[in-house]
């Protein structure tokens, strides 16, 4: 009973916790962002050479959207000329960047975690933004057209005060919650039971830091393992509890979140499959190398 009621109040903890973070950082993003459109994010990616993919992987960090949003505005960048490289970093940052990533690792696992998280996958963002562009994989994307494209200013964004700004940035922020609330719960739930039932032994011998291949093979599971970072955060605060080694887990989230299965069937509706099979190398080398940073500096 002790472990149960151990287990349940962990489980209460860190759900309230990512309950009022998720929503007051999506709501503060989305308010952000009602002052900026999406064509002039797209105008700041003009600027070629690492510069330009600098400001990509920049773009991607700050901007929480979906899958759904990522691809319909990376075909805009395309079309409206923004430099290849730079979009390309743009898509693998978007997905490993957002800012409630960042601020679920911070509140989760510490500063110095979310930092160097950060600075690996941004770095690598930026690298294989400007390799893909060197390459020459930009004749790998298809000609596709987006329909009824918006304005460049739409309704949403023109003509508002900031109450009725706030008002909508707050309801955006809910209906986000709503949207990922099963991700979270089957996470947290997951990592309160691994933190209340799951020998810390078994975790630290086929998942310690000293088991050189488990941060490849978590990378692999990852890559076509649909599991957003919602929920392998959760599981990975569980499984660090336990012992396992803090590159495994990062190579994990980076591996689900970074390139999941949906998202790979969107892309393939606008690369052709040797550009989307580059850019699933690409999540994968970023986990696989990150994670064996994480853990000689832990």
């Amino acid at each position: 009973m002790n472990t149960f009621w151990l287990t349940l109040r962990y489980f209460v903890t860190i759900m309230l916790e990512l309950t009022v973070l998720f929503i007051a950082i999506s709501a503060i993003v989305a308010l952000m962002l009602t002052y900026i459109s999406r064509d002039r994010l797209s105008s700041w990616l003009t600027r070629r050479g690492l510069g330009g993919n600098i400001l990509g992987a920049i773009v991607g960090s700050l901007t929480p959207f979906c899958a759904c949003s990522t691809i319909p505005m990376t075909l805009g960048m395309l079309q409206a000329g923004a430099p290849f490289g730079s979009v390309m970093s743009f898509v693998i940052a978007s997905p490993l960047l957002n800012p409630i990533i960042i601020v679920m690792l911070v509140t989760l696992m510490g500063w110095n975690v979310a930092a160097v998280y950060f600075i690996i996958t941004f770095v690598g963002a930026v690298l294989f933004g400007a390799s893909l562009q060197r390459l020459g994989f930009s004749n790998q994307v298809k000609s596709v057209r987006i329909k009824n494209k918006a304005s460049s200013e739409d309704d949403d964004s023109i003509a508002r005060t900031f109450k009725e700004r706030l008002a909508k940035s707050i309801q955006s922020a809910w209906n986000d919650y709503k949207a990922v609330f099963r991700y979270l719960l089957i996470g947290v739930a997951v990592g309160s039971m691994i933190y209340g039932y799951i020998p810390e032994e078994f975790i630290v011998r086929i998942a310690g830091p000293d088991n050189l291949l488990s941060v490849p093979i978590a990378a692999t599971i990852g890559v076509p393992l649909y599991i957003r970072a919602e929920t392998a955060i959760p599981i990975g605060l569980g499984l660090v509890s336990k012992g396992m080694g803090l590159g495994t887990v990062v190579a994990l989230i980076i591996g689900g979140s970074g390139m999941a299965i949906p998202e790979i069937s969107m892309l393939a509706g606008i690369f052709k499959r040797k550009l989307v099979g580059a850019l699933v190398v690409g999540i994968w080398l970023t986990a696989v190398v990150g994670g064996y940073l994480f853990n000689i500096l832990a």
